[in-house]
């Protein structure tokens, strides 16, 4: 009987203490598999930022791999000696600043050799170093150009402005017709470039007080540049000017 009485009271401890039993083993495993987890976690992040690497380190390959592409088909389709160089750096933001490559007198360059893309003109290099150059593209604010627009075959000048990518034509009469999305060529005027090279294309176009007010964007995409070409220092070429596809960008939101 007593057996009985003690085996009844019994069994609520016993039931909880196999609960707190149940209760530590199960939290056990859930810290066992949390860090399991966290560690399998990690690896993935770790396997993840390695491909992430290895996309950008294989992005850039092929990007230059393409230019290198587009550049061999433009030399083949110029019949004129080009040399060339890979940019170092681009500091085009910089206050006076430009685009640095690898090339200077080691290689023969001087000041004033014009500087293309397979997409156009890009600038001219202002100074030379010894292993190195700086590059003055056409948006820089102290950089101008002798160029011509398609249709009209009016003269101007080139020179930068303030915003990226763009520049303006100066000195044309406001009488000149002039479209948006015409092409802008190379004049020759200034012996830098032989005629007919591509600058870009007219973006905004209104008459100012004494002259046309003329906007133009760049086609070389100057931010996105890795290899180009060093024209020699007295090009004797000239190229036919052909009607390109408008590619117009307005200047940014705001700017005047």
């Amino acid at each position: 009987m007593w057996r009985s009485t003690a085996y009844f009271f019994s069994q609520p401890a016993t039931l909880i203490a196999a609960k707190i039993e149940t209760w530590r083993y199960d939290r056990i495993q859930r810290i066992t598999s949390l860090e399991a987890a966290q560690h399998e976690l990690a690896i993935l992040r770790t396997q993840l930022a390695e491909l992430r690497l290895e996309r950008l380190k294989d992005g850039a390959v092929l990007g230059e791999a393409d230019e290198a592409v587009n550049l061999l088909g433009l030399k083949k389709r110029l019949p004129i000696e080009m040399q060339p160089v890979r940019i170092l750096a681009n500091n085009r933001d910089a206050p006076w600043g430009g685009i640095v490559i690898d090339s200077g007198e080691d290689q023969g360059l001087v000041e004033d050799q014009g500087i293309i893309c397979a997409e156009g003109v890009v600038g001219r290099i202002w100074s030379v170093g010894q292993m190195q150059s700086i590059v003055l593209p056409l948006d820089a604010y102290n950089a101008s150009t002798s160029v011509m627009l398609a249709r009209s075959r009016t003269k101007g000048v080139l020179q930068g402005s303030k915003w990226p990518g763009l520049a303006v034509i100066r000195y044309i009469s406001n009488q000149e017709a002039i479209q948006i999305g015409e092409p802008v060529y190379t004049s020759g005027l200034d012996q830098i470039f032989p005629p007919g090279m591509l600058i870009g294309y007219v973006s905004e176009v209104s008459p100012g007080l004494l002259e046309m007010d003329i906007v133009v964007t760049i086609a070389a995409p100057l931010d996105k540049l890795g290899i180009l070409f060093v024209l020699p220092s007295t090009p004797k070429l000239e190229f036919s000017t052909r009607l390109e596809p408008p590619l117009p960008i307005s200047r940014p939101a705001g700017a005047r």
